[in-house]
């Protein structure tokens, strides 16, 4: 049988409050007893030395006369709460606080000397009593002979009536902390019971699926944290299993148009719909197409690759010697638009310490873009600045631009505007969502700027490189 973390806290709560109380009675009884002991023996013992003090004054011969001092002796053992003998060396009774029956009665084997060092006892006292008593002893001088005792009996029920009302006490105050103490059980229940009890039925709906269950914890503590995170955890693998299901239909459906379109072609080669001197052309098509493919696989894994963490082989380069190349690369494309680059440097070499074939990509990319949606017989603008510790490049174009509820979503695996859907036939939708992934992946920033019709500006900063 399991218990919860709840019923755990409340068993080691009443457990704690037990084993404090059987403590408490136990420790501080002994201890209020012997206390209490101490006090009053030493108490008794002064007083005794006091009245055996006033007898000393009174002896004459070898006979104590206490009748003359009896009364203060009665008086004196009511104060104390206790009973007074004077007593001969012998062990003779020669007075008695409490009754007079026992004047001139003797104590058999009677030695106070058996006492040692202690200055009282605790018992019977010589059998003269049914109950157990304090008892101390101060000693009778005079002419420097011991002539008789002041002897003071306490009963011990009267110690324990006092030490029960200390002790009660002391019960009653633990009894208080201890409820006092609830104080934590419940501040326990509410800010820590209580918010776990909801995150953990949160987790078990996140568990079965249920990424849109809410948790809600708002307090400004560990378990309003612990909350927060598990609720935007669960925000973003909702946001994931979204993305996931438009991921797939995306490949669904960018696969599936060539694909459909190579099996119309090679059947229609096959049934003769297509005659052989038509053939070479749809043949071509199918290449056509399987290259979209192939390019679409790419930009998949290049993806794929992005996500993983360091992949990047840094090294320093030159990106001017870079965006020459690259533009280079282009030059029997911008041929047949009349396109011509116009490249600006603001130094004639700058290093910048990046991965150099992510870097040929995303600028193949851009520049690639550029072209498509550039008008024909128009300029295409590449510079490369530096500032402070960054190396900034742009490339601007003239063309159709992005629209402008478009601009945020262009960044997203698979998305194609409007205007691009018109004039990108072979595109795939990922190639600015590997240029972002690649410019992030170095810990920089990529910008755009845009006006429909117009012409679109993308730019991204490189680190400088240290070791010039």
């Amino acid at each position: 049988m399991t218990h919860s973390l709840y019923t755990k806290f409340i068993l080691g709560y009443l457990l704690f409050g037990l084993l404090g109380f059987i403590t408490i009675a136990t420790f501080s009884s002994e201890i209020t007893n012997q206390y209490l002991l101490k006090q009053h023996s030493e108490s008794l013992y002064d007083e005794a030395n006091e009245i055996a003090s006033s007898y000393s004054s009174m002896y004459h011969g070898k006979n104590i006369n206490a009748s003359a001092s009896y009364p203060e002796l009665e008086k004196e053992a009511r104060y104390l709460n206790a009973q007074i003998w004077i007593v001969e060396r012998q062990g003779k009774i020669v007075a008695d606080s409490e009754n007079a029956d026992k004047k001139g009665r003797s104590i058999d084997n009677f030695d106070p000397t058996s006492m040692g060092n202690k200055s009282y006892t605790i018992g019977k006292y010589y059998n003269q009593f049914s109950y157990d008593v304090l008892s101390v002893h101060a000693p009778i001088t005079g002419n420097y002979t011991t002539y008789g005792y002041v002897v003071i009996h306490l009963p011990l029920s009267f110690l324990q009536r006092e030490r029960d009302g200390i002790l009660n006490i002391v019960y009653i105050s633990a009894a208080v902390i201890f409820g006092l103490s609830l104080i934590i059980l419940l501040v326990f229940t509410k800010n820590v019971y209580v918010p776990l009890k909801k995150i953990t039925a949160g987790a078990n709906e996140y568990a079965q699926g249920n990424l849109s269950h809410h948790i809600g914890v708002n307090t400004r503590d560990e378990m309003g944290y612990l909350a927060a995170t598990l609720n935007y955890m669960s925000s973003e693998l909702g946001k994931m299993e979204e993305y996931q299901k438009n991921f797939i239909a995306n490949v669904s459906h960018d696969f599936r148009s060539p694909l459909t379109s190579i099996k119309g072609y090679l059947e229609a080669i096959l049934d003769g719909t297509i005659p052989p001197e038509m053939q070479e052309k749809y043949l071509n098509r199918v290449i056509s197409e399987t290259e979209r493919l192939n390019k679409l696989t790419q930009g998949m894994l290049t993806l794929n690759s992005l996500d993983s963490k360091g992949y990047l082989n840094r090294t320093n380069f030159d990106i001017n010697r870079v965006i020459k190349d690259t533009a280079a690369s282009f030059e029997g494309t911008c041929r047949e638009k009349s396109i011509t680059f116009d490249l600006t440097f603001s130094d004639s070499i700058q290093m910048v310490y990046a991965d150099l074939g992510k870097i040929q990509q995303v600028l193949y990319n851009l520049i690639d873009n550029a072209i498509k949606f550039s008008y024909p017989d128009s300029t295409i603008y590449i510079q490369a600045s530096g500032k402070y510790e960054k190396i900034f490049v742009s490339i601007k174009d003239k063309g159709v631009g992005i629209p402008k509820d478009s601009i945020k979503k262009i960044w997203e695996r698979f998305y194609k505007t409007d205007v691009s859907r018109g004039k990108d036939k072979k595109g795939t939708g990922l190639g600015l969502a590997i240029v972002r992934e690649v410019i992030q992946s170095h810990g920089e920033n990529i910008d755009v700027i845009s006006t429909e019709g117009v012409g679109s500006e993308f730019i991204f900063s490189l680190p400088k490189s240290t070791n010039l």
